[in-house]
C-alpha cells in the first residue's frame, strides 16, 4: 500500500469519495442541496470542480491523502485547518464554479447544527475506502500519515463530525482512538436528511 498526496487529476476519485462519505446511506446529502442536483453525475461533476478551485476550501485536493494498492486509488482522507478553510473560502469556491445560488440554504443548515470548533485543531473528513477494500488497514494508514504531518505543523488534537445514527462510522472512529466530545440534535438537519444531528469526536496525539 502506498499513501500519497492527492493531485488535481485525482478530482474524479475525490468527488466519488466525498459523495460516498457525505451520503452515508442517506438519500441526499448537503452537496445535493447546494448544487440542486438532478442526478449523481451532476453532483459528482460539481464536486470535481470544487476540489480544484483557486480558493482552497475544505474539499480542495491539496487537503487530501490517497491510499493506493497496486496503482489503484482505494481510499481517501481529508485533513484541513478550520482557521484556513473557513466558511468564507467555501462560499468563494461556490461562487468560482457558479454554484452559489443556494449558499443561503447551506449556511442555514450549517448554523443550525454547528459546533464551535477550536481553531487550533485539525479537522478530519471524507475518510473513505472503496467497496471491496474494507478492513485492510487503509484508513489507519491514512490517519497515521496525516497525524505525522499534523504533528510537524504543531497540532495535537484532531476532530471529526459523524451523524447521529451512523453507528458503523462511529464505531470505526472509536476503534481508531477518537472519543465522543459533544452531541448536537438539530431539527433542520433531521428535516433535510433524516438524521437527528451530529456527534463531535476528538483525538489527542
Amino acid at each position: 500500500m502506498k499513501i500519497r498526496k492527492a493531485l488535481s487529476e485525482d478530482a474524479p476519485f475525490l468527488a466519488q469519495m466525498i459523495l460516498q462519505s457525505s451520503r452515508a446511506d442517506k438519500q441526499i446529502c448537503i452537496f445535493d442541496v447546494i448544487f440542486e442536483s438532478k442526478s449523481d453525475e451532476e453532483t459528482l461533476k460539481n464536486l470535481e470542480k470544487l476540489t480544484t478551485t483557486t480558493a482552497k476550501n475544505q474539499c480542495h485536493y491539496s487537503n487530501f491523502l490517497i491510499a493506493e494498492i497496486d496503482g489503484e486509488s482505494v481510499g481517501s482522507l481529508c485533513s484541513y485547518e478550520p482557521r484556513i478553510a473557513t466558511r468564507e473560502v467555501f462560499l468563494d469556491s461556490l461562487k468560482e464554479i457558479g454554484r452559489d445560488s443556494n449558499a443561503e440554504k447551506f449556511l442555514e443548515i450549517l448554523d443550525s447544527c454547528n459546533f464551535d470548533l477550536n481553531k487550533r485543531t485539525l479537522v478530519f473528513d471524507y475518510m473513505e475506502e472503496i467497496e471491496g477494500h474494507m478492513d485492510v488497514g487503509i484508513l489507519k494508514a491514512l490517519m497515521q500519515k496525516s497525524l505525522l504531518t499534523a504533528r510537524l505543523k504543531g497540532y495535537r488534537i484532531a476532530q471529526t463530525m459523524v451523524e447521529i445514527g451512523s453507528l458503523e462510522t462511529l464505531l470505526y472512529y472509536k476503534k481508531l482512538g477518537f472519543k465522543e466530545a459533544k452531541q448536537k440534535e438539530c431539527e433542520l438537519y433531521k428535516e433535510k436528511f433524516g438524521r437527528p444531528g451530529l456527534v463531535l469526536l476528538t483525538f489527542e496525539f
